[in-house]
């Protein structure tokens, strides 16, 4: 792999990494594809094509798919096919995958076609990078993809592809995709053999989705961490369970305790025992570091492994079952969970740091309890939050449903792992807002020099009275997003 300015140019499917996906997803860079791995996958198409033609049939390809599988097709037939398997397994609508997440779909779909093992050709892989280049966004459905696999959100991107889709305008409305090619100087393209069956296959989705919400957890769990660490001083919680001998066989837990403890010095406990909620943070930063460590190495697999069906290998055609994802949707429910979990325990927190018993401040850091609220309807705000996103700590891996008469009698439900997961991300960053405008309240009560987060310094009001504190939240949610 080669980068300049904004510009990236891939040597190998390997160098498609999740820093390249990631960066391809913000539009930060532009990925082209160097000649040699055009040639060689030239190469591989023409292997490819030979094997094509033989007698013997080949799934999707010179038959049709699932419960039709049985069916022969006609050379006519088999011309027209992989292009009309966009349009019938179109079936999706709003809402859409934002530009961001599309790309990132789009951008490891890529990647999954430049595996030998696609039998893609060159022209299909450029024409995919070209799309990225321009900027021209298939319109891909973020809910009901109902199969094994992601056969219906890819439907879209590839009926995107043909000219017979729909594309996101800047607004992130759908509009016909033929227009917007031609705008972009692009003609519509026409899968070859086989190319329309592996643009199908896969979870190329989910891939991305993951790759985005895995680096959206990390920032979010080192925000958590730096509030924990402030909402101890404010607490006056002993930090006994700090000491380094608790995470003596935990490498997380004990990453987690060092950033705790930082540079400054013990503090005079307010009480012998601080809140279960302060005292088992710790261990919860560090499992949600290793949930986010777990689906990352399962980003990785996802990556490098064989996800279309059928694969070329070995100069035949092998069915696969890469198209599951189960590995995915299994890491991105832990790793909710265990955000879940934070978010809970940040408003319990929150909950003590309205007791003027615990902080030695006035009672709902109130300047004039009484008279003022304080932050009592911010807690219940957190609260709310809170609650909402135990719904989505249900395990997207299990209640599988038949479809396509039985063929299909295990569902894998990627796309929701992944809504699942993001909106939890969604909703510990407003649990952590709440969380930083108390601290902010009581920085100020208590006069102290500083603010309590590094960053917010001038950001909020100089103010202790009763206001709208939603427009606080919102300025400090949009501080949060920007990591």
């Amino acid at each position: 792999m080669t980068a300049a300015a904004g510009r990236v140019i891939i040597g190998s499917p390997a160098d498609l990494g999740p820093d390249v996906i990631a960066a391809v997803a913000g539009g930060t860079v532009r990925i082209s594809l160097a000649p040699e791995l055009l040639a060689a996958l030239a190469a591989n198409r023409s292997a490819v094509l030979a094997a094509l033609g033989g007698d013997q049939p080949v799934y999707g390809v010179t038959t049709g798919m699932g419960a039709l599988a049985g069916v022969r097709l006609d050379a006519d037939a088999q011309a027209r096919h992989q292009n009309t398997l966009m349009a019938g397994r179109s079936v999706g609508s709003a809402p859409w995958l934002s530009r961001v997440r599309a790309r990132a779909l789009l951008a490891v779909r890529l990647r999954d076609l430049l595996d030998p093992a696609a039998g893609a050709s060159p022209e299909l892989c450029s024409h995919l990078a070209a799309l990225l280049a321009a900027d021209v966004i298939p319109a891909i459905p973020a809910r009901g993809s109902g199969a094994a696999g992601e056969i219906i959100p890819l439907a879209h991107a590839g009926a995107a592809l043909i000219g017979i889709g729909q594309v996101l305008d800047e607004a992130g409305r759908a509009a016909d995709a033929g227009p917007a090619l031609a705008a972009a100087g692009l003609r519509p393209y026409s899968f070859g053999a086989k190319e329309g069956v592996a643009f199908l296959e896969g979870v190329p989705g989910l891939t991305g989705l993951a790759v985005l919400s895995a680096r959206a957890a990390r920032t979010l769990i080192d925000q958590v961490t730096g509030v924990v660490a402030a909402e101890h001083t404010v607490a006056r919680a002993s930090r006994d369970p700090w000491h380094p001998a608790f995470a003596a066989a935990d490498p997380e837990l004990s990453a987690v305790l060092d950033t705790l403890r930082g540079p400054g010095g013990p503090v005079v406990p307010g009480a012998l025992q601080a809140p279960v909620s302060f005292r088992v943070s710790a261990p919860a930063l560090a499992v949600a570091l290793r949930a986010a460590g777990e689906l990352e190495a399962a980003i990785g697999r996802a990556l490098g492994g064989v996800t279309d069906s059928p694969a070329f290998l070995e100069g035949r055609f092998v069915g696969s079952a890469g198209f599951a994802g189960t590995d995915l949707v299994a890491a991105a429910g832990t790793l909710t969970t265990a955000l879940v979990h934070l978010a809970e325990l940040g408003a319990a927190r929150l909950h003590r740091l309205l007791d003027a018993d615990v902080t030695g401040l006035t009672r709902q850091l109130s300047d004039r309890p009484g008279v003022h609220a304080g932050m009592v309807a911010v807690h219940k705000r957190a609260v709310g939050v809170a609650h909402r996103l135990r719904r989505f700590a249900g395990a997207a891996l299990i209640g599988p449903v038949e479809t396509s008469a039985g063929q299909e009698d295990v569902q894998s439900f990627g796309f929701e792992a992944a809504e699942c997961l993001d909106e939890v991300i969604g909703g510990l960053r407003d649990v952590l807002a709440c969380e930083i405008l108390a601290l902010h309240q009581a920085s100020l009560l208590a006069a102290a020099a500083a603010e309590p987060v590094a960053g917010l310094a001038g950001r909020l009001p100089a103010s202790t009275q009763d206001r709208p504190f939603g427009r606080d939240l919102d300025v400090i949610i949009e501080f949060l997003e920007t990591g």
